[in-house]
């Protein structure tokens, strides 16, 4: 379950931040996920919630912006969404491109009071 590891990263940078501005508790965290990052966003929240107890960040708002998978072709520079993995340009029909977005995890904002 690499959700709870994903957790744990993101309760230590909101920790580390809220210390540094001397906030007394985390009120929201905002968050990128990538469409092919093959996070559970379900699992992640679970296990966020666990870690938390106890700390300045039990109880935060999670808030997941879910982030499309889009690609590139490097033939005709078409840019398009990427649906069920087909990596196929939909222009063209080269099978080469490169991955604009989708695979985004990261913290987009914190709310710290």
């Amino acid at each position: 379950m690499h959700e709870m590891a994903i957790a744990e990263g993101v309760l230590d940078i909101a920790l580390d931040y809220a210390k540094k501005e001397k906030a007394a508790r985390i009120a929201e965290i905002g968050l990128k996920i990538g469409e092919m990052s093959g996070v559970v966003t379900d699992s992640l929240l679970f296990s966020f919630d666990m870690l938390a107890k106890g700390t300045m960040a039990e109880g935060a708002k999670i808030t997941v912006h879910s982030v499309p998978l889009v690609g590139r072709c490097t033939k005709c520079g078409k840019e398009f969404p990427i649906e069920h993995y087909d990596f196929w340009c939909p222009e063209c029909e080269n099978g080469v491109l490169e991955t604009i977005s989708g695979r985004e995890m990261q913290v987009e904002y914190l709310e710290v009071e």
